[in-house]
């Protein structure tokens, strides 16, 4: 693949408006993630409570992405996520402003991350499955290396930054920003005009429509494998790395240094996306899931020696390893899931990979406290890699080949739905 290949769906006009609305809210985004946890630890100082507000926004979205997912497969998805830009602009704006103006209590940002969860539950299933609309098949891969380049390049600056506007002018900012990235995304949006597919005349109910994806979904094993697998695996990451971590950092490293840290995965994750826009991927779920098993490596850094030097190179390697999985994931998914099925797809997904996370979020702050930060952090890594290595075990993921053609067309009933084909 030629360089000239790589940028070629940037020439295509709706990819180029989308492309630039998710460039806008991404650094917003990569910086309030940050703020936020350091807000939390700034009322509290307790590895709990940060857990709390993690989980209040985590909570709604696994209750309503199936939801979500009929909406997005009903409705225009660049309208169900324009709309949902403006609403996470509201609900980020009132956490910036009560954080702002030291009226923030922790009920507070919970309350408002419940809301923001939400929305997210909506917006998810269109975002995930709205670039299949966007550009021509034979440019998936350049298209969602594209989109993951200017995410990681963003991704290096955001948590950097993120925790310089921390330790000098407050995470308030921080959250600010991030709520105004969220209307210059919706208005960048409006650009964009995808041509509507004919509708069948028979009206099915919703849920109809969540059984036909639920039936498709435990029809095709390499799907349900891989997301069983991330449920733990994220239930795992969670707890290890974004509740554990940043109080380890904090009395280790320092604020700064996890900022070092987050910023280190994310050139792993930029230095990985470059060069997937230049090499095809084969077995995409074999390489993925073996290139993901290296998050465990930072977990385990973290608990034995939580030196910065050490903790950025492991971060770095993790980042690559994640990146390998998101592209072969994404090409899996796209490449063959019909785009009628591809947002409940999708939304099945997000919510077996999601719906252990508040055990996570919740459970790691008073393991930690139980049987010690370092020694949690050790099994989390360890179970994390050997997790990775069962769902390698069937053979459908293994072998899941890519699919140079259109997916196959899902059937309308539920009963023939569960007879998936590749």
């Amino acid at each position: 693949m030629t360089w000239a290949d790589a940028v070629q769906p940037l020439r295509q006009r709706n990819f180029a408006w989308y492309f630039a609305s998710r460039t806008v809210n991404t650094l917003g985004n990569m910086m309030a993630s940050i703020a936020l946890t350091f807000a939390v630890l700034d009322i509290t100082d307790s590895a709990a409570a940060l857990g709390q507000v993690l989980a209040a926004h985590t909570v709604p979205m696994i209750v309503l992405l199936l939801w979500g997912g009929v909406i997005s497969d009903r409705f225009p998805r660049e309208v169900v996520i324009q709309l949902s830009n403006v609403a996470s602009a509201i609900t980020q704006g009132l956490i910036a402003i009560l954080v702002l103006t030291g009226d923030a209590e922790l009920w507070m940002l919970v309350a408002l991350s419940v809301l923001h969860g939400a929305v997210s539950a909506i917006s998810f299933p269109a975002m995930a499955s709205l670039l299949p609309q966007l550009v021509e098949r034979h440019q998936l891969q350049p298209a969602n290396a594209l989109m993951s380049l200017t995410r990681n390049g963003l991704t290096v600056l955001g948590p950097t930054l993120g925790a310089l506007l921390v330790v000098t002018v407050g995470a308030g900012w921080a959250l600010a920003i991030d709520a105004a990235t969220w209307l210059v995304a919706a208005l960048l949006l409006i650009p964009v005009k995808i041509p509507r597919a004919e509708k069948s005349g028979d009206k099915t109910s919703t849920i109809t429509e969540l059984r036909e994806g639920w039936s498709f979904f435990i029809g095709t094993t390499w799907l349900w494998v891989v997301v069983l697998g991330f449920g733990f695996l994220n239930m795992i990451h969670n707890g290890a790395i974004f509740v554990l971590g940043p109080v380890i950092a904090e009395d280790t490293i320092g604020r700064q240094g996890w900022g070092y840290v987050l910023s280190a995965e994310a050139v792993g994750l930029l230095a990985m996306a470059v060069v997937l826009l230049r090499v095809p991927m084969k077995r995409p779920l074999f390489w993925g899931m073996l290139s993901v098993s290296l998050l465990s490596i930072p977990m385990v850094m973290l608990g034995v020696e939580p030196h910065l030097v050490a903790l950025i190179v492991t971060a770095f390697i993790a980042g690559a390893g994640l990146e390998v999985f998101s592209m072969g994931w994404n090409l899996a998914m796209q490449e063959n899931i019909d785009d009628r099925m591809l947002s409940r797809a999708y939304s099945y997904d997000a919510l077996g990979s999601f719906v252990a996370m508040p055990i996570g979020q919740l459970a790691w702050g008073p393991l930690g406290a139980a049987f010690g930060n370092s020694r949690v952090l050790v099994i989390s890594g360890i179970a994390y890699a050997a997790i990775c290595l069962l769902v390698l075990t069937s053979r459908s993921v293994r072998d899941l080949p890519r699919r140079t053609g259109p997916p196959p067309v899902e059937p309308t009933s539920a009963v023939d739905a569960a007879v998936p084909t590749r």
